[in-house]
């Protein structure tokens, strides 16, 4: 749990003012419980601050800045086969972290490069209710008007209400050049992500690192967007990971020490 690596990734995540709100499902609903056996409650001493993908045995896809403020004090750990955090359930599974692995690129006062893998301690048991769901590899843009599904269990409510369950929402991808208008994040999202509409539903706190999964493939990670969820001039923002699988596939790997 305190290894080097990981004393070194919380000291250069650090503490700080974020250049756009994160993390931010709004108008969404209940999901399936189980219908989504990839999805990861990353936890800080037992609360979950941010949602996560299961991308193999050992390891989960999440946000760098999901670790903003985490010291080598805290307990950081991974839920997994979970639809409520609460209430006791057959299939969770909760682990520890062994290693938090930031992209090198990332950086508490920046937008860019917003992508962490957390090592597990020891493989997962994997089977129906806790499956890894594959990385969209291919670099091509998603089409505008395509209709994804994220899930999360960030806050429901404008003031602030977290649900116990698993909530998901479909999104309408939208247009990269619509999104940079003025009107909207002028200019702020680069190549590197990409954008949803968001009017009156949205992801919210606490679903940060979430996947935007298109087609059962992963193509995106909740970064960020509006400081009010469901603001339709904010489009909420994501992370594209096929244009990361080149670093997600070495540290997987091994090929970079984690």
């Amino acid at each position: 749990m305190h290894s080097s690596v990981y004393l070194v990734a919380l000291v250069v995540l650090g503490v700080a003012v974020c250049a756009q709100p994160r993390g931010r499902i709004l108008g969404g609903q209940e999901a399936e419980a189980h219908a989504r056996p990839y999805m990861a409650s990353v936890q800080v001493n037992g609360t979950h601050v941010c949602g996560g993908t299961l991308v193999d045995e050992q390891w989960v896809l999440s946000a760098a800045h999901c670790m903003d403020g985490v010291t080598i004090d805290d307990i950081v750990q991974v839920l997994l086969g979970a639809h409520s955090l609460s209430i006791p359930e057959p299939y969770k599974q909760l682990y520890d972290v062994q290693s938090v692995v930031p992209h090198p690129g990332s950086r508490p006062d920046s937008l860019e490069d917003d992508l962490l893998l957390l090592k597990l301690s020891q493989n997962v048991s994997l089977g129906p209710h806790v499956r890894p769901l594959p990385l969209q590899s291919e670099d091509r843009e998603v089409i505008p008007g395509t209709l994804c599904d994220v899930a999360g269990w960030g806050v429901v409510t404008h003031a602030g209400r977290r649900p116990d369950v698993l909530q998901h929402l479909t999104m309408s991808i939208m247009d990269r050049n619509t999104c940079n208008l003025r009107t909207h994040h002028d200019g702020a999202v680069t190549k590197n992500m990409m954008c949803a509409e968001s009017n009156r539903r949205d992801t919210c706190r606490g679903d940060s690192g979430s996947p935007l999964v298109c087609r059962d493939v992963v193509e995106g990670v909740v970064t960020w967007g509006s400081r009010v969820c469901g603001n339709r001039r904010k489009p909420g923002v994501f992370i594209r990971v096929a244009t990361y699988m080149t670093w997600i596939e070495n540290i997987l790997k091994g090929n970079v020490t984690a």
